[in-house]
């Protein structure tokens, strides 16, 4: 039963009973490339590490959205043509929607230490935003060559105080990427960051085989350039996969207020040791509150709730308008919605209503033909 229940909903669970399996590394357009788990593959296809595949038009009817970092199964391999078929999706451990990607368990967030200079309160916001996912987060930051050995001290005391224990580290020095190795292996890692921070050439290094597009630094706004468009995995030497993922300088920090404060190791710490008097503690200016105080990102902090609160009420003012449109599913499998046809004059009439219409029509011509003749 539990198997009829999964292959109705378009996900399976690994076990001996799969034929084929593999990870999605790459989405684009109505493609995907699947890594293979080698020990599922049959003996006429251990030449075959990738396919090339498609996604079965039942899963489309169902809406079932295929990802990077997918496990999927696959069917009807053809080995010679490298292609395949995706016939389910195992369920989820983690989903993100920003950068689009599966089963990340944990995230390698980039900055730069110069150039672009190190803007704190925008790496908060990545820092929340990587909390939030509920993952493992480390720290990296690059370009450490461009400053001098003392404020690098600053920034590593500094983020100490924050709760992180940063890598500092230099794309040019081989010896100090050693640091990055240990915290990759066996997972799946998400590089995030800001533009123009070194991701790119940091993933050249961890992957020699990977020759990744490396983009520069705005000499007008100090910003760094997009090269990475979308999102793919790569197998790690060893046992892991790194994703990388397109550059952005605002990520979108969308939890709800009472949320927040869960995603600052400062916070964490505060609250382990004491409670706060009330429960649901925004910690911005009620009695009792054991996390306002004097502590570096406590603006930061209150800054990104005035922004959770703005965001949670627009989305009560938009419960009401909800029911004034309706969902379907759009060609490429997602979800769309589109208003509703509020009054009934606008809507197309059902056949059954048009063929009443017209036998009542041909009724009242035949009683008009048999009235008599004055």
């Amino acid at each position: 039963m539990a198997a009829e229940i999964a292959e109705s909903s378009g996900q399976f669970a690994l076990d001996e009973e799969t034929p084929l399996s593999g990870v999605v590394m790459a989405v684009q357009a109505n493609f995907y490339r699947v890594h293979l788990d080698s020990a599922t593959v049959p003996a006429d296809g251990r030449d075959t590490e990738i396919l090339l595949c498609t996604r079965r038009s039942r899963l489309k009817k169902i809406g079932q959205r295929v990802m990077v970092g997918d496990r999927v199964q696959i069917e009807e391999p053809d080995w010679a043509g490298g292609r395949g078929a995706i016939a389910a999706v195992a369920p989820r451990d983690s989903e993100m929607n920003r950068p689009a990607i599966a089963n990340v368990d944990h995230v390698l967030l980039v900055f730069a230490l110069a150039d672009p200079p190190l803007e704190p309160f925008q790496l908060s916001r990545f820092l929340v935003k990587a909390e939030s996912i509920g993952v493992k987060v480390t720290l990296c930051l690059n370009k450490r060559d461009l400053l001098p050995l003392q404020e690098q001290a600053e920034w590593r005391d500094r983020l100490w105080q924050w709760g992180y224990a940063p890598l500092l580290i230099s794309v040019h020095d081989p010896e100090s990427l050693q640091t990055v190795y240990p915290s990759l292996q066996q997972r799946t890692t998400l590089v995030s960051g800001p533009s123009g921070v070194g991701k790119s050439s940091l993933l050249n290094q961890l992957l020699p085989d990977v020759d990744l597009r490396v983009g520069s630094v705005s000499g007008k706004l100090r910003h760094g350039r997009h090269t990475t468009r979308h999102v793919e995995l790569f197998e790690l030497p060893g046992e892991g996969f790194l994703a990388d993922s397109p550059g952005f300088n605002q990520p979108d920090v969308d939890c709800a207020p009472a949320e927040l404060s869960h995603f600052f190791p400062e916070v964490r710490q505060r609250l382990a040791a004491e409670h706060c008097q009330f429960h649901n503690c925004l910690h911005r200016d009620e009695p009792g509150c054991v996390v306002r105080g004097d502590w570096e990102r406590y603006e930061h902090y209150l800054v990104l709730l005035e922004e959770a609160i703005a965001r949670q009420t627009a989305l009560e003012r938009s419960r009401d308008a909800e029911s004034t449109v309706k969902q379907k599913i759009g060609s490429d499998g997602q979800i769309e919605t589109e208003p509703k046809l509020e009054s009934k004059r606008y809507r197309r009439p059902s056949r059954r209503t048009q063929k009443q219409a017209l036998k009542d029509l041909v009724d009242l011509e035949a009683d008009d033909d048999n009235e008599p003749t004055p």
